[in-house]
């Protein structure tokens, strides 16, 4: 069996559905259902077995056994970035992670986790070293401190243990994330209801519209995650994005392409930003082409496509 915690979130129901695209089903889905939309993201796919959070957590915590386990995708975590209650967000990302970190060290089970590349707060530089890395805000902070903890016990682990840094992802299955989903998620609402993708003016030294990011398509992430489980020699911290920066504009014109219609309209930028945006980010992707991952990664304009076409025929 094949554990997927935050199983109806983003990118883990992603990952339940690459595994379906294997034949794979004997999977046990963890999550928090206290919002119950969370459920329409697994409508769709198949799965053995569901556990709440807090139920898994405490099953870990007392060292049981769960099964013949094959490997832990560990996706769950509170992922706003406006949550400034540390205690809270310490003991949903932190004190979780550790926890199903230690019982699959344990138990000889693999374990790739969700870090992100908000651990690097305003760049400029994004490669996995510590210099690099500098959080803004608790849920940078959580994942940073979970990623010092994984470094600081790999000499003594046998098991594959491997992190992702995920950038700036977008695609199918974000839509219970509301203000937290993806530019190209808000940008195709937008044309649908007022026929104009509303954009940032410049900012940083950029021009209207062209801060650039890292925006990888969620089916690639997904494609990472399930290259990991098929090299279990492969451990560390690695960054999961394209490589490529590309600007607001790109998402913007790839969203009105797809729709036929639509303008862009520059609107100021918010004052309560300036200081805390990143208005570039890029992937450092070394370290993990160096793993041996060779497969290319969507584009803006191919990414876009693929999703709006999801949403369409959903």
């Amino acid at each position: 069996m094949i554990i997927v915690t935050g199983a109806a979130g983003f990118i883990g129901s992603n990952i339940v559905a690459a595994l379906n695209g294997r034949g794979v089903t004997d999977i046990l889905l963890v999550d928090d259902m206290a919002d119950g939309r969370k459920c329409l993201n697994l409508a769709d796919l198949d799965f053995a077995d569901y556990l709440e959070y807090d139920d898994l957590l405490a099953r870990v915590e007392r060292g049981e056994s769960l099964g013949d386990i094959q490997a832990v995708f560990h996706q769950g975590a509170c992922s706003d970035t406006t949550e400034w209650d540390g205690r809270y967000v310490m003991e949903r990302n932190y004190r979780y992670s550790k926890s199903l970190h230690d019982w699959c060290v344990a138990h000889g089970v693999p374990f790739i986790y969700a870090s992100s590349a908000s651990v690097y707060g305003m760049g400029p530089a994004f490669v996995e070293q510590r210099a690099a890395e500098k959080p803004l805000n608790m849920y940078a902070f959580s994942k940073f401190a979970f990623d010092q903890y994984v470094r600081a016990q790999a000499p003594k682990v046998n098991s594959q243990v491997a992190g992702l840094r995920y950038f700036n992802v977008y695609g199918p299955r974000e839509q219970h994330k509301g203000k937290m989903a993806s530019v190209a998620w808000h940008f195709s609402n937008q044309i649908k209801a007022d026929g104009e993708c509303r954009l940032f003016e410049g900012s940083d030294g950029y021009g209207d519209g062209e801060q650039r990011r890292d925006f990888i398509y969620v089916g690639d992430c997904a494609a990472v995650n399930l290259w990991l489980l098929d090299n279990p020699q492969v451990c560390g911290i690695f960054n999961c994005g394209t490589g490529a920066a590309q600007s607001f504009n790109d998402v913007a014109d790839a969203v009105i392409d797809w729709h036929g219609r639509g303008d862009k309209r520059y609107i100021p930028f918010p004052e309560s930003l300036i200081g805390r945006y990143q208005s570039y980010t890029q992937a450092d992707m070394s370290a993990l082409r160096a793993a041996g991952y060779d497969r290319s990664f969507a584009t803006v304009g191919e990414g876009v496509k693929r999703y709006l076409d999801w949403r369409a025929a959903s």
